[in-house]
């Protein structure tokens, strides 16, 4: 007898095609590259298994005049756009339509890239959905002598499409929803069934990929951080999902087409994985692995930093040095050298420390004044013109402005941008008011960060989304245990085990206490999610009062007299 195939599970086909949601759309421009304006006309159709779901179709107000020959091509003229919304307006609308969709359009690159810019134009953000571009795949399964040419309009006539396309964009959409339809019926009898098996028979897709889909099998569908591993068992990539099977599939369809990733899976033999609670634990473990591990093909262990801080010299006439290790009274951290050395300046400046690197004595003090003195920016003790006793005003309000306790010098610094504005000295103006804005951006995150990392334990609450609760315990700035308390559990037996089995952290001096600064920002984004509570804390969660409003002085800065005339 015959044996009989086993039929596919359906975790094994990926996501039917099926049961996808496709959303396919065409747009009608003036001709001008992709930027915050040009559009004329969106059009959308929404389908899922052959059955259209609904429609979106609106014209523009491109916001510049339409070309005659592009008012010829489209019959889109400008008394038609005049009263139309503007695509600020229009894309709310369009983004939520669009919404958890797979796109398509016929050469999906101009389209997407109108949108893209668009919304980068007017503050919105172009999701990552999977793009489906149907010239590409027509020109896959479809012979060119069968077509001639693999514009819209020869493919709507081959699949016989009921819509014929006009250069609007509704039409043209519902003429692409038929050549879709087509195309994907041509793939399935080649067996292409799921969105997945679609993207990997696209032609980016190498052979190296399709070979290494058997390493997802194993894996899970559950939130977690996955590990490929090379020949050598070295750990080649590192990244985190909610899904960690459908994840990991990814890695080989054409929905991955970085080349370096397409190197590390044809390098990789197998992938290991590590299930976490929820996202927030996943994330962290994500960034402690790559920190033991640097993975080859990870960006983030390249660019790897362990910041830099900004702290006082330890001798008579204190200056403001840069430095890697972090002590007590140091502010930071920051990314780079650079922007450490700019606030330092900055900070320097508006509290009146010297900036000179010269060590200089207290009694026999006979140096040469430099630049900054004669421009009444430094107090030149290095020519004895400044005791310690009256240095130690400026040395004690960068003290307090650290410690958050001084805001002294920060309305020095706005006072100065004003007086330069008010003597029409705009450029100077400008770039000491974005000197200052860095200035206080750095003291926001250093407080907010600071602040975490000096409590003992907190223990947070979020919502998972499906009545229950994602915990966390935090000691001094690091993730100690997660957990999740399913809708229609206790919590607070939960939280008791987490606390119980916690990771025990001790503190390390420093701001910080020896806290990863990365680790302490996603911990951070994550307490201050909408609907995240706290259960409980060692001590009360708060930020200096001097500056912790760093959010107004920001506003003060970008209110100073200097930008009305600053371009």
């Amino acid at each position: 007898m015959r044996p009989v195939q086993a039929q596919l599970a359906f975790d094994e086909l990926g996501t039917p095609l099926r049961d996808t949601t496709f959303v396919v759309f065409d747009l009608e421009t003036t001709g001008a590259p992709p930027g915050p304006s040009g559009i004329t006309e969106i059009g959308a159709v929404k389908v899922r298994g052959g059955q259209v779901l609904g429609e979106f179709a609106t014209l523009v107000n491109p916001g510049m005049a339409i070309p005659p020959q592009i008012m010829s091509l489209t019959g889109i003229t400008q008394a038609m756009v005049y009263d139309a919304p503007p695509i600020e307006e229009v894309l709310p609308a369009f983004l939520e339509f669009i919404g958890g969709a797979v796109l398509v359009a016929h050469n999906s690159g101009f389209d997407t890239s109108h949108m893209r810019a668009a919304c980068e134009g007017h503050g919105y953000v172009w999701p990552k959905l999977t793009v489906v571009c149907t010239v590409r795949l027509a020109r896959r399964v479809v012979p060119r002598d069968e077509v001639g040419r693999y514009n819209l309009t020869a493919l709507a006539l081959l699949f016989g499409a009921k819509t014929r396309p006009t250069h609007r964009a509704l039409d043209d959409a519902r003429a692409t929803v038929d050549v879709l339809h087509g195309l994907l019926e041509r793939v399935g009898n080649l067996g292409v069934h799921s969105l997945e098996e679609l993207m990997g028979y696209l032609p980016e897709v190498t052979v190296a990929q399709r070979a290494k889909r058997h390493l997802a099998a194993d894996l899970p569908s559950a939130p977690g951080v996955y590990l490929f591993k090379g020949p050598k068992d070295e750990v080649l990539y590192v990244g985190t999902a909610k899904d960690l099977r459908r994840r990991v599939r990814t890695y080989f369809t054409g929905s991955e087409g970085r080349s370096r990733i397409r190197e590390m899976v044809a390098l990789a033999e197998r992938v290991d994985h590590v299930v976490c609670a929820h996202a927030l634990e996943a994330e962290v473990r994500e960034l402690r692995l790559i920190a033991a591990h640097r993975p080859a093909y990870n960006r983030r262990s390249k660019n790897r930093h362990q910041g830099w801080w900004i702290g006082l010299t330890d001798e008579a006439f204190p200056r403001l040095s840069v430095v890697r290790l972090p002590r007590p009274g140091v502010l930071g951290p920051f990314r780079n050298q650079a922007d450490a050395r700019t606030t330092a300046d900055t900070l320097a400046g508006a509290s009146g420390l010297r900036t000179c690197t010269q060590r200089i004595s207290p009694r026999s003090a006979n140096g040469t004044p430099c630049v900054l003195a004669e421009l009444g920016r430094c107090g030149a003790p290095c020519a004895g013109r400044q005791s310690v006793a009256e240095y130690g005003p400026a040395v004690e309000s960068v003290s307090g402005l650290i410690a958050g306790l001084d805001g002294r010098p920060l309305h020095t610094a706005a006072a100065h941008v004003e007086r330069l504005a008010a003597g029409q000295h705009y450029e100077q103006a400008a770039r000491h008011r974005d000197e200052l804005a860095g200035l206080i951006r750095a003291l926001g995150r250093a407080h907010r960060q600071a602040s975490l990392a000096s409590i003992g334990e907190l223990i947070a609450a979020g919502p998972d989304g499906a009545g229950g609760w994602e915990l966390a315990v935090i000691r001094y700035g690091r993730l100690a245990s997660a957990g999740v308390a399913r809708r229609g559990v206790p919590p607070m037996p939960v939280v008791e085990a987490l606390v119980a089995s916690a990771e025990t952290v001790l503190p390390d001096p420093g701001p910080l206490h020896g806290a990863p600064p990365e680790e302490v920002g996603v911990l951070l984004r994550w307490l201050a999610r909408p609907g995240v509570r706290l259960v409980r804390t060692t001590r009360p969660w708060a930020e200096p009062a001097a500056v912790a409003g760093w959010q107004g002085w920001l506003n003060l800065v970008a209110g100073a007299h200097s930008l009305e005339h600053v371009g």
